[in-house]
């Protein structure tokens, strides 16, 4: 963030470590990662977009990944708004930044924390390539990779394809149209995922009709 303040930095400009002490993730979470092990790594972007039109670009960035991590295993899912999981268990977090001027997007950071060859986790939902395939992967190889999908993604993008990337956004939303329960900070209640509108809100339809819900205001139940 303080380099694409300069203003000097170029678009795709990549900031990457083996040692992540201090990671943010969604809802203010931390992301913990064993060091040497894993891709922990931002990408500077310029969009030239507005501020409301931000969540395109979490679309782009979570189905590159997406797309990555199919190449190595499956049963891939995006867990709204961009977790990337593998039947069931989170493998990718990733944490969209902006800088503004007035209602403008300055830049972007997209930042990602990517489990590779980590095998031990505190937390029960997390696994890693190296857990799913038994293989050890070559970070700079699949740091490589993972780049290559990115900007195939966001060229998609550019090129002005957003209905294609929001029906694939879809496709692979984690949960889409089935029924689980969900936690307000008010209730819990039954209920299925329609949509994701533009403005990144989820859509979630239940017997009392279809309601729509910021980031922090709705989770999964069993996964709160």
């Amino acid at each position: 963030m303080d380099l694409g303040q300069r203003g000097s930095m170029a678009q795709g400009t990549v900031i990457i470590t083996d040692n992540q002490y201090s990671g943010r993730g969604q809802r203010g979470n931390r992301w913990i990662s064993e060091p040497g092990k894993n891709l922990t790594f931002s990408v500077l972007l310029k969009p030239d977009i507005r501020a409301d039109q931000q969540f395109i670009l979490t679309q782009v960035v979570a189905l590159a990944v997406a797309d990555y991590v199919k190449t190595k295993t499956t049963g891939i899912k995006i867990k709204w708004p961009n977790d990337i999981l593998v039947s069931d268990k989170k493998i990718c977090g990733i944490l969209i930044e902006s800088s503004l001027t007035g209602a403008v997007v300055q830049f972007v950071i997209a930042g990602a924390g990517i489990n590779v060859n980590q095998t031990v986790f505190q937390n029960p939902r997390a696994t890693s390539l190296k857990v799913e395939t038994n293989i050890e992967y070559n970070l700079n190889n699949e740091l490589h990779e993972l780049l290559g999908a990115l900007e195939a993604r966001y060229l998609q993008w550019r090129e002005g394809n957003v209905d294609k990337l929001q029906q694939e956004y879809h496709q692979n939303l984690y949960r889409l149209g089935e029924q689980h329960e969900f936690k307000t900070q008010q209730s819990r209640f039954r209920g299925a995922i329609d949509s994701v509108d533009a403005n990144g809100r989820l859509r979630v339809k239940s017997d009392t009709g279809m309601h729509t819900f910021d980031l922090k205001e709705i989770s999964f139940a069993d996964w709160a």
